[in-house]
């Protein structure tokens, strides 16, 4: 009798094709009554339940990873129609095909009762584990959470004026051990997003220019524009390096004088870590400017904006 990790391995190979619980039923060698009974007991999952949300997962990972059209992305996903794709994955994931492609988040598991999940290419299949053991992504807790409250802060920022954004601020605490400049809201948000496009382009070996950018760069519509491109760009490292277990991995930053070496696990946690201080000061400078925006984008404030 089949076991529960051939069981889904059936299932898990089928994802390429159309297929039924009748022609799953067919390569385990049991009766389709048979099958359905034995994998909802070793599974607690249907195997359409469970096909569905796994053909769902791997279309929110190739949303967020490549330039695959929304339509085709569908029809890999075994949808009929790209209305019923759209239906389907806003019910999943909050949010439409595209403005998913466009938020890029790390998040990509569905919740699940046994454990059970798509793996990017060329990884190890989430499987046989604990329940739970899988379930919490902390890459998304912390680049999800910094993309969708710097998201926060820049559309809010749009509905600010130059001189607001420009306005010197009252009070500017510097702790951090280099020097940025600080003195208003605009230039709090572009060390933000700054920052995170001169660590992508070190990690991706892209020349990019650290003397800084220029004004027209600096808009709100602009740096949410940069913000989109450059976490795309970071999404693909470190998605890539978390799938195989190379956080210690070391990688030479060129665009340091002279070049340095650093892991991509610290990499990654400089880049929450300090832009979490940005975000606060940020928080304060709009308070200052008698704009209110609620919380202090906690991870947990993120947790529960994207499951409702």
């Amino acid at each position: 009798m089949a076991d529960k990790g051939q069981l889904s391995g059936i299932l898990l190979d089928s994802l390429a094709e159309p297929c039924s619980t009748g022609d799953l039923a067919r390569r385990a060698f049991h009766s389709r009554t048979q099958f359905y009974g034995l994998f909802k007991a070793l599974i607690e999952e249907t195997p359409a339940a469970m096909r569905r949300r796994l053909l769902l997962e791997r279309a929110a990972w190739t949303l967020a990873n490549t330039t695959q059209s929304v339509t085709d992305i569908a029809l890999d996903a075994n949808y009929g129609s790209l209305e019923a794709f759209t239906r389907a994955f806003r019910k999943a994931y909050s949010a439409s095909p595209s403005l998913y492609r466009r938020i890029g988040p790390n998040r990509f598991w569905l919740p699940s009762p046994n454990g059970i999940h798509f793996m990017q290419p060329g990884s190890r299949l989430a499987i046989n584990h604990p329940k739970g053991a899988f379930e919490m992504d902390l890459l998304d807790r912390f680049a999800g959470n910094d993309s969708w409250h710097t998201r926060r802060l820049l559309n809010n920022a749009a509905r600010l004026t130059d001189e607001q954004l420009d306005r010197p601020l009252k009070a500017v605490v510097e702790i951090l051990p280099w020097r940025e400049r600080t003195n208003s809201l605009r230039q709090l948000l572009e060390n933000i997003i700054f920052t995170k496009e001169v660590w992508a382009a070190a990690l991706i070996g892209k020349t990019f220019d650290v003397s800084g950018s220029p004004p027209e760069k600096k808009t709100p519509a602009a740096m949410l524009q940069r913000l989109d491109q450059t976490d795309a760009d970071l999404s693909r490292v470190f998605c890539e390096v978390g799938s195989r277990g190379g956080w210690d991995d070391t990688f030479v930053d060129a665009l340091c004088e002279p070049p340095e070496t650093f892991t991509y696990g610290g990499v990654f946690a400089h880049i929450m870590t300090f832009n979490a201080h940005r975000r606060i000061m940020a928080l304060d400078a709009f308070r200052e400017l008698g704009v209110h925006i609620d919380g202090f984008g906690c991870p947990i404030e993120y947790e529960q904006a994207i499951t409702k």
